[in-house]
């Protein structure tokens, strides 16, 4: 069986600060709204800070960026980088990922703990991105 073809995007490597401030711009904003106990806004906060996150690190070390509309496959795009955690912190942002939907598209608002735990893990895989792109 061959691997999964991802659609990716060529990005020269200097963009990699451009995602890099989405990202700071949807943890901030991320951390506010949760001091505010706006959950389903700190969910899709959330999903944007490790999306930008991931583009981050993925043109920081390959020069490209996913560009399917799978957002699992950005998944496998970190996986792939050549860092000791990346695979760790690929997990991290599938954890993220399949939440997604619940976050953005059901009818059902986010629980506290969720919100909780969802903030704790697009932390732990923001921090790891700002360690090696900043």
């Amino acid at each position: 069986m061959s691997a999964k073809k991802i659609k990716i995007k060529q990005e020269d490597k200097s963009a990699a600060i451009d995602y890099l401030k989405k990202a700071e711009d949807n943890y901030t904003q991320m951390l506010s709204a949760l001091e505010n106990n706006n959950y389903n806004a700190v969910g899709t906060l959330a999903v944007q800070c490790v999306i930008s996150s991931a583009d981050a690190i993925s043109v920081y070390e390959k020069g490209v960026r996913s560009i399917s509309q799978d957002h699992f496959d950005v998944c496998d795009l970190v996986e792939s980088i050549t860092l000791p955690e990346a695979r760790e912190k690929s997990n991290l942002l599938k954890r993220v990922i399949a939440k997604k939907n619940l976050i953005q598209y059901e009818r059902r608002s986010m629980y506290q703990s969720e919100t909780i735990e969802v903030v704790k893990i697009a932390t732990r895989f923001y921090q790891w991105v700002v360690s090696y792109v900043k």
